[in-house]
């Protein structure tokens, strides 16, 4: 089967090909080749045709490994106490020629491929950003050792490692901004965070003096990213969005 809309590019990912459609209300379409896997997070699927087959499987480890049944069930719960769903999705191309399935985001904005392999292999994730990826990937929960990011971070306290040799696609809210780290640091709203390289030390400090805490708007604090690699941000959070739609809901009284 053809693509549906032939106007946008079809671009390489390992041994399938994807199109990311749209504009500000993303969707992807991946082609899988004969015996080809992506797997995605649960109710992430739009639609697949009939070569397609799909199980929900718990999520795996990072690098792919088991971990046995113990394994398993730890990082299910992991993910469970992240409020993530402890199932990811396998889809399979089953049959002899190739084959559509596509995904979508819960919320208005961009899709990113990222290549993890070439990438050193990880990333960390802001929860809900990993949309699908090759078959290979792992996906578990990476909770920060920093207190500091514990007790503050909000949004980007507890964050996926998502682990692989192939392609993955983050979904994220706005635009998607790449920043390439050169040893700077950089401050940013934690909830703006998409996803960055392992080795990006992170961190959350005060949001400058008293008076700029309190009166600045920005919050009290700012997650730090410091180091060598790449950074995706995010320019409208779903927190975000979904705090100012209903700030502006009428009241009830």
């Amino acid at each position: 089967m053809r693509y549906t809309n032939e106007a946008t590019d079809v671009m390489n990912a390992g041994n399938f090909q994807y199109r990311i459609i749209g504009d500000d209300l993303q969707m992807l379409e991946v082609r899988l080749a004969p015996g080809e896997e992506i797997i995605g997070e649960a109710g992430a699927m739009m639609y697949m045709e009939p070569g397609i087959e799909f199980e929900s499987k718990m999520g795996k480890r990072p690098g792919g490994g088991g971990g046995g049944l113990l394994g398993g069930i730890m990082n299910a719960g992991a993910r469970m106490l992240a409020g993530e769903s402890i199932f990811v999705t396998h889809f399979e191309n089953t049959s002899n020629q190739n084959q559509i399935v596509a995904f979508s985001s819960e919320a208005p904005g961009k899709i990113v491929s990222i290549d993890l392999g070439g990438l050193g292999g990880t990333v960390l994730a802001q929860r809900d950003a990993f949309l699908c990826g090759s078959g290979d990937t792992g996906i578990t929960v990476a909770f920060q050792r920093n207190l500091g990011a514990g007790f503050f971070g909000g949004e980007g306290f507890i964050l996926q490692k998502v682990q692989g040799d192939g392609h993955i696609f983050m979904s994220a809210g706005g635009t998607i901004i790449e920043r390439n780290l050169q040893g700077e640091r950089l401050r940013v709203d934690s909830g703006c965070i998409v996803a960055f390289q392992e080795g990006i030390e992170y961190d959350i400090q005060r949001a400058g003096n008293l008076k700029s805490m309190f009166a600045g708007g920005e919050g009290l604090f700012l997650a730090t990213l410091q180091g060598h690699g790449k950074v995706w941000l995010q320019s409208m959070p779903i927190g975000r969005l979904a705090h100012h739609i209903y700030s502006k809901m009428p009241s009830s009284q």
